[in-house]
Formats: C-alpha cells, structure tokens, sequence
C-alpha cells in the first residue's frame, strides 16, 4: 500500500549515502517506509519540494556545484534533464522563488538563481551569481563569505540568505526574474549563523547559529524588507557538551514552539516563544536519537519531528506533546549519511 504523504531524505554518497531516498509515511505513526532511491546526482545534500509534489530539486553539494530536478511521481526519484552548473561552489541549500530555484554556495560564499523551464528543468543557460564578501572573526571558518542557506519571505517579495563566514543575512529583492541585493543585516561577530526560520505570522526571524550555539530573534519588517535583531539565546544549558554545532531550526505551526538541533550534543533543543514572538524561552533538551543531526524537519501536520542523522545513518522521528511541545522518540528508519528530510 502506497500513502499519499511521502517524504525524502538526502544524503551524501561521497560517504556511503543513497543519494536521494523516497519514502512512503504512515499517517498513523508517521514511520517511513523506503520506495526507492537515485544516486544519479553526486551529494544531494538538501532537497526542495516544488507546489504539487511531483518535482523535486536537489543541489550537488561538490566544488563544481550543480542543481537538478527530478520526477517523484513513482517509487524512485527520477531524473529530469542533466543537473544544471550554478557557477557556484558547494552549494548545501536551495529554494524555489518567483519561478527560479535559488542556491546558496557554500565554498565561494555565493548565492545563484536559475530560471525554470516549462518542463520545470533548470536552465544551465541562464541566471544569475551574486557574490558575498566579508569575513569573521573565527580564524578557520570565517576567512570569508559562506553562504549556507536561502529562504524566500512569506510575500515572496524578498529572499534571505544566511552566511555563516560574514555573520549577517544578506536581503534580496525578487522582481522579472532578477535577484536584487537590498540590505545586509550584521549579528553578533562569530556567530556563524547557519539557518533561519519565518515565524508563521511572518513578523520575526529566528537566526540559529552554528559556529555559537544561540538563537538570534529578529524583527522583520516586510515593507522595508530589513531585518532588526533583538537579541539571543543559548539553545543549551549551561555546562553542556563542548564542541557544539546547530544545525536545522523548525516552528510550530501555531507559532508557539520552536526546535532546534545541535551537532556533537547530539539534542533537540525546545524553546517556547510567547505572543511578543522576541524572547525565546528555553524549555528542555532532548536526545536527537542519533549522532551528527545535520538537520530537522516538521511534518505537514505539525504533529512530528524528523531528525536527518548524517553520522549514525538514520532519520528519527518524534511525537510532538501539544501542551509542552517537548518531543518524544517514535520510531528510526536507516538512512545512511543521511543530511536532510523533507515532504511532498
């Protein structure tokens, strides 16, 4: 029996990974059950869904970057057209945006936009690279711009891309297929911010950082397309394990809770945002499940967690307690170098 809610999960077979795996998901339990996979592209490190379910796009996490899309209307992801190059290098995330897909990269610290075609292919022949410049104060990692991830705002009138090596969000304008640079907002120096999250009433971000494990909360004004922070919070207690790297950020449907989970701890950090939405409160922190989460993703119904494993090779998932938001271990799929999970 096929469900009608599938999920996928990246990963990189430069380390044992299936490339991109689909899964079909119990409604009633939320367990994954694997179809099929593709290794047709080289580490598709992070995956976007397009509106319908049936496209998927994945970037090629390699020093020669490139993006592809692929038909998942059967049991095994299928590729359509040859990846596109994004002129960019290691990209690790990408989203779709006013009918482009959109890249961050990594290595040189860039972020490319692709024109889409009819057919939903990439187009190689065009788009554009936008480069960042800057560095940080941390002496291996910040040496200069590492974009890390792009999301488009709510109105879809702007797109934030997040750089872990400049330590600020760079705004862009999205406008007759053009990415426009309108803004960069600083953050506290080294905190190597990794991945952001809208609020779902769209007036704050949450910025996680990687290189320090805190949560910066910011104001976001739409209109203006500028980001105000407000402040951060530690997303681990005091006195937890040490070396210690955020990686994935997820919100409640109803805005209540936000999740968070941390590399080399190894945990689900829990906070609670109440309706001024500018001081998370931290509640608990959980066992991720596995070792080495590169990222976590909430399901269409809000009522689940799924941890991507890379290390330990799994996706775990996790009950969501609707009065305390606290999760709780449900069930394991192996996922070998897993690095990402998302739904379709």
């Amino acid at each position: 029996m096929r469900y009608a809610e599938r999920a996928f999960i990246g990963s990189f077979t430069s380390a044992g990974g299936r490339g991109i795996v689909a899964a079909d998901v119990d409604p009633e339990t939320g367990a994954l059950t694997v179809t099929g996979a593709s290794d047709e592209l080289p580490d598709p490190s992070f995956l976007a869904i397009a509106p319908g379910g049936a496209v998927l796009y994945a970037v090629s996490e390699a020093p020669e970057g490139a993006v592809a899309a692929f038909d998942v209307t059967g049991a095994a992801p299928r590729l359509l057209g040859a990846p596109a190059p994004v002129h960019g290098a290691g990209p690790t995330h990408l989203a779709l945006a006013a009918g482009q897909v959109v890249t961050a990269n990594y290595s040189d610290g860039s972020v490319s936009a692709l024109p889409l075609r009819a057919d939903g292919v990439p187009d190689a022949a065009g788009g554009v690279v936008r480069r960042h410049h800057g560095s940080g104060p941390h002496p291996e990692r910040q040496q200069g711009p590492h974009a890390h991830q792009v999301v488009p705002a709510p109105d879809g009138r702007r797109l934030l891309a997040v750089d872990l090596g400049t330590d600020s969000v760079h705004v862009y304008a999205l406008a007759d297929g053009a990415l426009l640079r309108r803004g960069e907002t600083a953050l506290a120096p080294g905190t190597g911010p990794r991945h952001l999250a809208f609020h779902p009433a769209a007036s704050h971000v949450y910025v996680l950082g990687e290189l320090e494990p805190t949560l910066t909360a910011c104001r976001w004004d739409a209109e203006a397309g500028a980001l105000e922070p407000l402040g951060a919070t530690p997303v681990l207690p005091a006195g937890a394990h040490a070396p210690s790297h955020p990686s994935g950020i997820a919100i409640a449907r109803d805005g209540r809770f936000l999740w968070a989970v941390v590399r080399g701890d190894d945990s689900i950090a829990v906070l609670a945002l109440d309706e001024t939405r500018e001081k998370p409160e931290p509640v608990t922190t959980v066992p991720c499940g596995g070792h080495w989460p590169r990222d976590l993703a909430l399901d269409p119904q809000g009522r689940r967690l799924y941890v991507a494993n890379e290390r330990s090779g799994d996706v775990t998932w996790f009950d969501l307690d609707p009065v305390t938001g606290v999760p709780r271990l449900a069930g394991a799929v192996e996922a070998p170098a897993a690095s990402c999970v998302v739904f379709g």
